[in-house]
């Protein structure tokens, strides 16, 4: 069953991270295929570089992926990230957010992380969905959403 907006966001704990503690806030989750690749890099920077509007709208960012925590935290060192990433590298929780699906790459199938988006409001339900993301003018387009609502 996929999520929808007014849905309750599912838990995320991993490490230290636990979304239930932000409760209050409003979290931008965003779901990636892969550190240090083009376009999650190009995703990921503008989010870096858009972080004071969205600590000025009291929101927190995270970035999940299937990678292993020690590729993540490479990624975020080389590039000065200052929001939390989580591993998800047995993909439960991009299961549970319904963003782990079939692919296909010159023919080939494949399952993957379908970059996606989600607002979640300070309540703890999801407030937007940003399905099949383009990296490119992402973060503002969240900005907006966030602005609007």
């Amino acid at each position: 069953m996929a999520l929808t907006t007014g849905d309750r966001a599912p838990e995320i704990r991993s490490g230290s991270f636990q979304l239930s503690k932000l409760r209050g806030k409003r979290v931008v989750i965003f779901f990636f295929p892969k550190s240090d690749t083009p376009g999650c890099t190009k995703e990921a920077c503008e989010f870096r570089d858009a972080s004071k509007k969205f600590i000025k709208l009291d929101t927190e960012i995270v970035g999940i992926s299937p990678d292993q925590a020690e590729a993540q935290q490479k990624f975020a060192s080389k590039y000065g990230f200052q929001f939390a990433f989580v591993a998800d590298p047995d993909h439960a929780i991009s299961e549970a957010y319904g963003v782990w699906k079939e692919k296909s790459m010159y023919g080939k199938k494949y399952m993957g992380i379908e970059r996606t988006t989600f607002i979640v409001g300070a309540d703890g339900k999801i407030e937007t969905i940003f399905p099949k993301v383009t990296p490119e003018g992402h973060a503002a387009q969240v900005l907006e959403a966030l602005k609007a609502s």
